[in-house]
């Protein structure tokens, strides 16, 4: 029999602290077990306790401070270790700060041996009420908070912190939170994922019950974004989707990314380049920090560039416009020759080019 295992994410201590203590007390015969990570050191601790307190503390040394790592060499060893041990009949386990849950949710879809031990019942996101627009749409970077995973970790909080809530199966709030909170965090989580106020009204017992739902997580994650997007119900979120079969000008795209990537608001997608037209682009970003790359080739897919913008308020007059003005006109998407080059200038952020037009 295989043991129910939900996976805690956070980018605030206190809400994942929270979220641990409300699950393990609510859960009979569970084994809570907390990995951190110090950037510096690079050392993961691992502190495991159940009903009766502690039952065991370890650090390792990791080769690198890196989630990669820490899965590899302390984490997935460890819960295969506990969901063997007939003592617990139940998982709880909160990632490092900062650490997104999707390596290991793909970890325990694909490795059988790991499957035949543990099933993912849920992935958590837990959010701090408190602050939570900050959180997720500022462009504080996480080693300014001290949750910073590695002394190279420049990633920002809202980034990070968005990617977690869009992965969850259930999305929880330490606190009442303000309206405006809870309509975004409605707006950015998958569609049907349950946003939770408080800490202590967590169902431990459905979510052990429940299932990981592996394949609409990676849809609603994918820079594709492969399902349908709901209406907004009313409220103070407002969400844009910008979409077209021309790609992106790579050169009008350097001059004017600012106005697509800078701005609180979650933005996410995918895009592509004439001077690279078998590479899936993604594009990420949140509260004006933004990251761009590769994220794999189109293959028999036809490409086509998306991204999509969520944020409180109303959505910037300027998006639209600077979208449209990007893309390739129709007339320059005729004329391919001119895109056989060797440089597009976009080298720093995907590479040199392997295959041109």
């Amino acid at each position: 029999m295989r043991t129910p295992l939900v996976v805690v994410t956070s980018v605030d201590p206190a809400a994942m602290d929270a979220t641990l203590l409300s699950l393990a007390w609510d859960l009979p015969r569970a084994v809570s077990v907390r990995h951190t990570i110090d950037p510096e050191s690079q050392v993961l601790t691992r502190t495991v306790s159940d009903a009766n307190g502690v039952v065991e503390r370890h650090e390792v040394q990791l080769e690198h401070a890196c989630v990669s790592c820490a899965l590899r060499e302390d984490i997935l060893p460890t819960l295969q270790r506990l969901a063997r041990d007939d003592r617990w009949s139940s998982i709880v386990s909160g990632l490092p700060t900062a650490t997104e849950a999707g390596q290991l949710a793909h970890a325990l879809a694909t490795d059988t041996r790991l499957a035949r031990h543990l099933k993912l019942s849920a992935v958590v996101a837990a959010v701090g009420a408190g602050d939570t627009e900050r959180d997720l749409l500022s462009d504080d970077l996480l080693r300014e908070r001290g949750v910073h995973t590695n002394p190279y970790d420049d990633r920002g909080v809202g980034e990070v912190a968005c990617a977690q809530v869009e992965l969850a199966d259930v999305v929880v709030l330490d606190a009442e939170p303000r309206p405006e909170a809870a309509d975004l965090l409605h707006a950015l989580a998958r569609p049907g994922a349950p946003v939770v106020h408080g800490a202590d009204q967590v169902d431990g017992p459905a979510l052990v019950a429940d299932r990981h739902h592996h394949s609409l997580a990676n849809a609603w994650c994918s820079p594709e974004l492969d399902l349908e997007l709901p209406a907004l119900e009313q409220g103070a979120a407002w969400r844009l989707d910008l979409r077209s079969w021309r790609p992106f000008h790579p050169e009008r795209l350097l001059d004017h990314i600012e106005r697509l990537g800078t701005g609180a608001h979650r933005a996410r997608g995918c895009f592509w380049v004439p001077t690279r037209p078998g590479d899936l682009l993604e594009w990420s970003g949140a509260g004006g920090q933004l990251s761009i790359g590769g994220y794999s080739p189109w293959g028999r897919r036809t490409p086509v560039t998306r991204l999509l913008y969520t944020g409180l308020g109303a959505p910037p007059e300027d998006l639209r416009a600077a979208f449209e003005e990007v893309l390739l006109t129709p007339a320059e998407a005729r004329h391919a020759q001119p895109w056989d080059v060797v440089e597009d200038g976009l080298e720093p952020w995907l590479g040199d080019i392997r295959d041109v037009a």
